[in-house]
């Protein structure tokens, strides 16, 4: 299985470095990595000049350009007959894309999913839930985006990615989105149910960019004459305020999901909430406390813990590829 990575960067080097060790780590592939350096300013370019691996190609644009220009950038340049994308803060499960392919060979798809987790600055598992089913998602999509963990998920034949694409340069952060919508036309997708992507949340995650957002949303509505799921996205934009301490914000965008149908679904929320800071207070205090006891989340903890095991902050080698879990599939 030949497989292209794109990672677009700028400015991360310090996520970058671990996010790299996990591509680089994929097992029964064969890897093309395309690092497209959206001109940073920071370490970024000795950090990668370092990195002593032939798999791994670096392009530098001499101004940024966008995420989705650069994905467009790497994917031209791309050669394998698989095409995957990861935003330079995520995480990948050493199986992840050889669990997607044949997912999709199965079923005879040409694209393919698999669950997605949250993750926090220490590596902890703090939410996650399994994925739709892949006839739940093309049903969902052009109401809201129902894959999860953004551009970091979905591998696709290159071939049906070029007759599909490239991710429209309009939209910044909800681009990915747009891009399933399209591939959804094209034909349903495959699914691997377990959790192979890590969502890393920190401050600077883009998703924090409401304006953006809500901006990019208006434009898919224009664009594929829909409707979305305002009440649900809502429910999604109260969650980035609270990471960002903006109480009295993410209370008025769960009053505004309320108003448009999402009563329950913002009770939820605050239920799940309160459950994690509970959490985050019993660890503090030292007690043992995690998600394992989900068995589902349980999975990511597995290949999360190889990561630190491996004490991949301070090494230049990927961590021996081993399976972590049993995975199942849904066309």
């Amino acid at each position: 299985m030949n497989v292209s990575v794109v990672v677009p960067t700028r400015n991360r080097s310090s996520l970058l470095s671990k996010t790299l060790r996990t591509v680089l780590w994929q097992q029964q592939v064969e890897l093309e990595v395309i690092v497209i350096d959206e001109a940073s300013t920071d370490d970024t370019a000795a950090r990668l000049a370092t990195l002593g691996d032939a798999r791994v190609r670096v392009i530098r644009h001499d101004r940024p350009l966008g995420v989705s220009a650069a994905r467009n950038r790497g994917a031209a340049e791309a050669h394998g007959e698989w095409l995957a994308f990861v935003d330079d803060d995520d995480l990948w499960a050493p199986d992840k894309l050889v669990q997607q392919i044949h997912a999709a060979q199965a079923v005879g798809r040409d694209w393919a999913y698999a669950g997605s987790v949250n993750i926090s600055d220490r590596g902890q598992v703090v939410y996650g839930r399994p994925p739709l089913s892949p006839e739940e998602v093309v049903a969902a999509l052009r109401r809201y985006n129902a894959i999860p963990g953004g551009g970091s998920n979905v591998v696709v034949r290159r071939a049906t990615w070029m007759m599909v694409g490239p991710f429209n340069t309009r939209l910044r952060n909800t681009e990915d989105w747009e891009m399933w919508i399209r591939l959804a036309q094209h034909g349903p997708p495959a699914c691997v149910y377990d959790p192979l992507v890590g969502y890393r949340v920190h401050d600077s995650n883009s998703s924090l960019d409401i304006a953006e957002i809500v901006r990019g949303t208006q434009l898919i509505e224009a664009l594929h004459h829909t409707t979305a799921d305002w009440g649900r996205l809502h429910r999604w934009l109260a969650e980035s305020c609270l990471r960002r301490g903006q109480r009295r914000d993410a209370l008025a965008q769960f009053a505004m999901a309320a108003v448009r149908g999402q009563l329950r679904g913002v009770a939820s929320d605050l239920h799940g909430i309160l459950r994690r800071r509970v959490a985050r207070r019993v660890r503090r205090v030292g007690i043992e406390g995690t998600v394992s006891s989900d068995p589902w989340m349980a999975t990511a903890e597995t290949w999360l813990q190889l990561l630190e095991d491996h004490d991949l902050a301070s090494s230049d080698q990927p961590p021996t590829p081993v399976t972590v879990s049993e995975h199942t599939s849904h066309n």
